[in-house]
């Protein structure tokens, strides 16, 4: 088995799923009491924010890679980010990480295509719907990609940042993101929402969606461990 290095903390409870979901793969793929190699560095989301929040894409570049520099120190043989905000410089780090990066976006690609659907709704962190470095690979692959409106955007960051992040869920906040969901699904004929920060699913157990979800965390952990039990 490969050791996988995984960038976590940004946030943290979605550093718990990744680390559940990793362990149930790679025993569902190669035996119960088979446990995966890996390594966490555990950054801080609120630091990420803080950087894109000042347009600081070049200190969040150095701040990851020197997570990702302490992953291989650790034997890491292989790297992943936790977070898809983070992805606004996954083609910069693949040029000087010391790792192999997989990347969340080519297991979103992927997983969005095998649903066969022409359009879906982007909901993720701020710098994940105003940034392209998502919704562009979707759209190259023929998708039409619904973006909330900048005062929905405002108040999803708002959410995420302020309560998502912290583990706080809230049935208003429900609310508040169904009603934005349902205006997409009126006006761009939504047929899949991408729930593109790795909280959200948090927000929207299994069935409270009025269309189908798709948790990126998911896609990721399939590429995940088909890496980790390479030979």
């Amino acid at each position: 088995m490969k050791k996988l290095g995984l960038i976590g903390g940004t946030g943290p409870e979605s550093t718990l799923i990744y680390y559940r979901r990793l362990h149930e793969s790679v025993q569902a793929a190669a035996g119960e009491t088979v446990i995966p190699p890996m390594t966490i560095e555990n950054l801080s989301a609120f630091t990420v924010f803080e950087y894109l929040g000042d347009g600081g894409v070049d200190k969040l570049h150095d701040y990851l890679l020197e997570g990702i520099n302490n992953l291989a120190a650790a034997g890491a043989e292989f790297a992943a980010l936790s977070a898809n905000t983070t992805h606004i410089v996954i083609d910069r780090l693949r040029e000087t990480s010391p790792l192999p990066l997989a990347s969340s976006i080519d297991s979103t690609r992927r997983a969005v295509a095998d649903a066969g659907v022409e359009s879906v709704a982007l909901l993720g962190t701020e710098f994940t719907m105003v940034n392209d470095f998502l919704a562009g690979p979707l759209r190259e692959d023929g998708v039409h990609v619904a973006i909330p409106d900048p005062d929905e955007v405002a108040y999803i960051q708002d959410k995420i940042a302020t309560e998502l992040e912290l583990g706080i869920i809230r049935e208003e906040t429900q609310e508040g993101f169904l009603g934005i969901i349902n205006r997409l699904i009126a006006d761009d004929g939504v047929e899949l929402i991408i729930l593109a920060c790795t909280e959200l699913p948090l927000l929207f157990p299994q069935g409270t969606l009025p269309v189908p979800g798709l948790d990126t965390i998911d896609p990721h952990v399939e590429d995940l461990t088909r890496a980790i039990l390479a030979d």
